[in-house]
C-alpha cells in the first residue's frame, strides 16, 4: 500500500512539474504589458535603437513600451496590438525561446527571404537577385543589423517593399531559388551591406557609399 501511494505521489508531481515546465515556455512565446525581464530589455533596446521608444530600458513592460511596440507593428504591416508575439519578435530579431524546430525555422527563412527578392528584385537578373538576397544575409551576419532575417527585413525604413507592402506579393520559382542559393553559400556581393537604384535613390549618405559593383539596375555598396 505504501510502495502504492509513493509512485502516485511521485506520477503527481512529475505531473506538475510538466505542467509547470509548459506554463514557463507558454509565458515565454509573448510580451505585453506587465512582462518584465531579460527579454523585455532586447526589446527596449531595439525599439530604442530605432526611434520607436525614448523610455527607460528596465526590462518593465509598461504603456510606453506597449506604445512603441505598437508603433513599430505599425511601420512594418504586422498586427497592431502591442503585444510581441512570434511574428513581431522575430521582425524585431528577437527569439522568443518557442522551441520551434531548425528545419522549420530555415524553411520560414528561405520564403520570406523570397518574398523580399520578389518584391524588390523581380525584373532583374537572376544574379541580382541571389545579390539582394545576399545582402540581407550580410545584415543578419553583421553586429549592426538584426541577427535574424526577418529582423532584417522588417527593421524599420530598411526595404521598400516592406514599406509599399510588395513583401505580400506570392514569390516565383525564380525568387525562391535565388534566396535558397544566397543561403546555400553565393554572395556576389562579397560582403556588401547595402544597394540602391540610382535612378530612384534619394538618400545622400547612400549615393556617397563606394560602390562595389552593379548588377542590373542596383548598385551594390
Amino acid at each position: 500500500m505504501n510502495r502504492r501511494i509513493k509512485r502516485t505521489a511521485f506520477l503527481l508531481a512529475l505531473a506538475f512539474s510538466a505542467a509547470a515546465l509548459f506554463f514557463a515556455f507558454a509565458k515565454a512565446e509573448t510580451l505585453k504589458r506587465g512582462s518584465r525581464g531579460e527579454l523585455v530589455k532586447q526589446v527596449q533596446t531595439k525599439l530604442k535603437n530605432w526611434g520607436y521608444y525614448s523610455g527607460a530600458v528596465d526590462g518593465i513592460f509598461g504603456s510606453g513600451t506597449e506604445s512603441a511596440v505598437k508603433a513599430f507593428q505599425k511601420k512594418n504591416g504586422l498586427t497592431v496590438d502591442g503585444i510581441v508575439g512570434r511574428k513581431t519578435a522575430a521582425a524585431l530579431g528577437i527569439d522568443l525561446g518557442s522551441g520551434g524546430s531548425s528545419s522549420a525555422s530555415n524553411s520560414g527563412n528561405l520564403y520570406l527571404l523570397a518574398r523580399l527578392v520578389h518584391g524588390e528584385a523581380r525584373g532583374e537578373p537572376y544574379r541580382g537577385k541571389v545579390a539582394v538576397a545576399a545582402v540581407v544575409l550580410n545584415r543578419v551576419k553583421s553586429a549592426s543589423f538584426p541577427n535574424t532575417v526577418a529582423g532584417v527585413i522588417y527593421q524599420s525604413g530598411a526595404f521598400d517593399a516592406v514599406s509599399d507592402g510588395q513583401i505580400n506579393l506570392t514569390p516565383d520559382t525564380e525568387s525562391i531559388n535565388a534566396a535558397r542559393d544566397a543561403m546555400n553559400g553565393w554572395d556576389p556581393t562579397n560582403g556588401c551591406l547595402y544597394y540602391y537604384n540610382p535612378r530612384t535613390a534619394t538618400s545622400r549618405w547612400m549615393l556617397s557609399r563606394p560602390v562595389l559593383l552593379r548588377i542590373g539596375d542596383h548598385a551594390f555598396c
